[in-house]
């Protein structure tokens, strides 16, 4: 039996203390929680039971509260703030990074976001404006506008006064110079400006080759950046090259968490926003559409199957073997999409070496055709006693399984090419190639060997 995590021995408790009404003994159990942990616990608690718990919190420890909000995520926070006052979650939000109140407001019903937005302060609600004007899913829709900078024509030593005296420090560990008119020229560590002498002028000890985002770089791009090279904060820059904000590391990492279970979703034809608790005519609404698409795809492995119905009314064991050839050709090309798929959000594969990636699948492709055609083979060849079943579901295999390889390597590189997302489409397409392929090769061959395979009528 696994052991009980903490967060379930708080769940039971705040689940019996809000049974017997002891709210004070709740509010003191929750204040010692991590706005983590709680973001962890809302998620658990049903309905009712979430928005009473963050309520209580919210009347008696509101910072804590709203910390665990940003851990909740804007879209199923907004709905724990949406039965507030705009003035109250005004409050709330002018004290919040700019960010993440942006992602809050973004998600909240039109009318209250804006009713919100009027009652912040003005530089507060400015700041969140100017980020809900940048795309969504990009570098100046995510970064926080309250960087610090440091003129490039101070010192070391007045740069660590003009660090020690600024309340606007998010990361400490780089230090971004500028010019008079605010465009980025370097970046110090804060390792670096310690040791040197106070005397020494920055221009001396930055570094001038740094990385960057522009407002308009896909979030994506970003985490990438941060990856590759090893970054705890990346500045962001507008078309002029001023320094305008910086995304650090936690908020890739949840960029990271939201770009994975977006592609993980849609390999499977689901919203990237659907969550375990969403309503059930939410996710009904949501899932509908590709089913019936893959119902339309269906049809069509139906059709080849109709075709050759004479061929498998004259031969019924072809409709035991038939299904084999399809299901395998499906499982493996989700094998390679998954891979190739990965591989572009990463930006290992590009349409330029697309090529040595489809000779490598093509290759997997007929190796694991030929093992598996030849296992399937004397399985046939056992259950019916005609060895022309076995070696016609062999070759249907392996002719089937490379094809599952090259068009799970090659749709969704030509997907991405024409700025379709490769995660959201591809599937449904690999999986109705696949299908109509192996019923098409598999009764087609059995159709030519038609004259050997009498023994089976």
């Amino acid at each position: 039996m696994p052991p009980l995590r903490r967060t379930d021995v708080v769940l039971d408790s705040v689940k019996r203390l809000q049974r017997i009404g002891a709210s004070a003994n709740l509010i003191n159990l929750l204040q010692k929680q991590h706005p983590s942990d709680l973001a962890e616990l809302f998620s658990e608690l049903p309905d009712r039971d979430r928005r009473s718990t963050f309520n209580l919190l919210l009347d008696h420890h509101s910072h804590l509260a709203m910390e665990a909000l940003i851990e909740y995520g804007p879209e199923p926070a907004a709905v724990l703030l949406a039965d507030q006052s705009p003035d109250r979650i005004a409050l709330w939000l002018q004290e919040m990074p700019s960010d993440d109140a942006a992602a809050l407001i973004d998600e909240l019903p039109e009318e209250l976001s804006d009713a919100v937005l009027e009652q912040m302060r003005p530089r507060e609600s400015g700041e969140v404006e100017n980020l809900l004007d940048y795309a969504e899913e990009t570098a100046g829709r995510i970064m926080n506008p309250t960087v610090f900078a440091l003129s490039e024509d101070l010192t070391a030593g007045e740069a660590i006064q003009a660090l020690q005296g600024s309340r606007e420090v998010e990361m400490v560990f780089y230090l971004y110079v500028v010019d008079d008119r605010r465009h980025l020229v370097g970046v110090v560590s804060l390792r670096r400006l310690l040791l040197v002498a106070t005397e020494t002028p920055l221009q001396r000890i930055m570094t001038i080759d740094l990385i960057s985002a522009g407002v308009d770089t896909d979030q994506e791009e970003v985490a990438q950046h941060v990856a590759n090279y090893n970054l705890l904060a990346i500045p962001v820059v507008d078309d002029q090259n001023r320094l305008v904000g910086i995304i650090t590391v936690d908020d890739v990492i949840d960029i990271i968490k939201d770009e994975a279970t977006e592609d993980i979703y849609r390999l499977a034809g689901v919203s990237g926003d659907e969550h375990v608790f969403s309503p059930a005519r939410e996710s009904m609404r949501k899932r509908l559409p590709w089913l019936l698409v893959n119902l339309l795809t269906a049809t069509a492995a139906a059709l080849v199957v109709r075709a050759f119905q004479a061929t498998i009314d004259q031969v019924v064991a072809l409709a035991v073997f038939m299904t084999i050839v399809a299901s395998m050709g499906g499982n493996a090309a989700t094998q390679t999409l998954t891979i190739i798929v990965r591989g572009i959000a990463l930006g290992e594969l590009t349409w330029g070496n697309s090529r040595k990636a489809v000779f490598k699948e093509a290759a997997v492709g007929l190796g694991n055709g030929l093992v598996l055609g030849m296992v399937g083979a004397a399985v046939a060849w056992g259950l019916s006693g005609n060895m022309y079943l076995g070696l016609i579901l062999a070759m249907a295999m392996v002719v089937n399984l490379m094809v599952a390889a090259i068009a799970a390597t090659l749709i969704p590189i030509a997907l991405r090419a024409l700025k379709i997302d490769p995660a959201l489409a591809s599937a449904v397409f690999i999986t109705t190639l696949t299908d109509v392929f192996g019923f098409f090769v598999f009764l087609g061959l059995a159709t030519l060997f038609l004259p050997y395979l009498e023994p089976l009528t």
